[in-house]
């Protein structure tokens, strides 16, 4: 089906109605001829006649062997498609407020995540006046983001959008940095800062972890 794609793409031999074209190629010197001695010629060499600039005048043909270049171009793009790697985005939901059992939980689950190669969509949501606790829910956030530095990189800073606050965390490479980036620096300063100026608050509250449609 894709080889058929492929030669839609090109007139070859007998498929070429021009009475003269234009023959390129190794080995072949630039001309001019009958598109029937250009025929013969691809068949002496035992190649193929392929137009590959229809519009200009005359046709631009190439002596090459085809079903090696389609071969090719086949390998080329099963390359270019091994290589776009599909990134999936986890979400991880929390309340402004939790223990320290809920909070490693969903860290494990979030480092599993990154260490696949997949986003995290950490949010935190305020329900009715816990939007009270926004503050308290950006130190929840960054101290996560911190946590997580040697297996992702924070894309952006606690945003607050509606009533949730999202950050987002991509994964880093394969090899694992253990060294503290600049950005790392950024959130745990941030950290550090926000946890002096908010009060101190009882945990309570409950945890859920939504993910993409699984639950854990």
């Amino acid at each position: 089906m894709k080889n058929d794609k492929l030669k839609a793409q090109h007139r070859i031999n007998s498929q070429i109605r021009a009475r003269e074209v234009r023959i390129v190629g190794d080995d072949v010197e630039s001309t001019v001829m009958a598109t029937r001695d250009a025929l013969k010629l691809a068949e002496q060499k035992g190649l193929d006649l392929v137009e590959i600039s229809p519009n200009a005048e005359p046709p631009v043909c190439r002596l090459i062997d085809y079903s090696k270049f389609l071969y090719q171009q086949k390998k080329k793009q099963k390359e270019l498609k091994a290589k776009q790697v599909k990134v999936e985005i986890k979400e991880i939901r929390f309340g402004p407020q939790t223990d320290e059992h809920d909070y490693n939980f969903k860290l494990k689950h979030a480092k599993e995540f990154l260490l696949e190669g997949d986003k995290v969509k950490a949010h935190v949501f305020f329900r009715g006046r816990s939007i009270l606790f926004k503050e308290q829910g950006e130190v929840l956030l960054l101290r996560f983001a911190n946590d997580l530095e040697e297996y992702g990189k924070v894309e952006s800073m606690p945003k607050l959008e509606g009533k949730r606050m999202i950050i987002y965390i991509a994964p880093k490479a394969k090899k694992v940095v253990k060294n503290v980036e600049h950005d790392d620096d950024d959130v745990e300063e941030s950290v550090q800062k926000l946890e002096k100026k908010q009060p101190q608050q009882k945990a309570k509250k409950e945890f859920t972890l939504s993910v993409e449609g699984e639950d854990f």
